[in-house]
């Protein structure tokens, strides 16, 4: 079985000095690992190849078979980590809360912490229809709405087509 804290070491030796963060580091049945990073300013093709050949060379194939994936977070993932929401501040999100509402707004306030958080507390801005007394028709109004990742099921980036 390939050990996770080695793997996560060797990890993050080969991100140090950059600007990319681990989002998850996954070692599934069968010794499949899956590591998926990200940055605020993207992820390319040779910083995986840089995080993948660092990790052949502390794992050794022949001792113990193993397949690998370095990936970067995709843009319909969910947020797991502080990180990704910081760098979608001012985003349109979707939001689906453990207690059923689904909400779409931007992503105004992540309050502050660590990068690799897994706890956020975030705002966002949502458009709500209210009727005026006295009016004929609605208005839009923008609401903010504080919640806590803890009471989200996913957290994404809401697309648009």
């Amino acid at each position: 079985m390939i050990d996770k804290e080695l793997l996560s070491k060797t990890v993050a030796d080969a991100i140090a000095g950059t600007d990319l963060y681990v989002i998850d580091i996954a070692v599934n049945p069968g010794n499949a690992i899956a590591v998926e990073i990200d940055s605020p300013t993207g992820v390319d093709i040779d910083a995986c190849a840089r995080i993948t050949r660092s990790i052949e060379e502390a794992f050794d194939r022949d001792a113990e078979d193993y397949e690998l994936e370095v990936g970067s977070a995709g843009i319909t993932s969910d947020f797991k980590v502080r990180g990704q929401y910081d760098k979608n501040v001012g985003n349109e999100v979707e939001v689906l809360t453990r207690d059923g509402r689904k909400l779409h707004g931007t992503l105004v306030e992540v309050a502050p912490g660590g990068i690799t958080d897994r706890d956020v507390d975030f705002t966002i801005e949502v458009a709500l229809k209210v009727k005026e007394p006295g009016a004929k028709r609605p208005v839009v109004k923008q609401e903010a709405v504080a919640l806590k990742s803890a009471d989200c099921k996913y957290v994404r980036y809401d697309l648009k087509f």
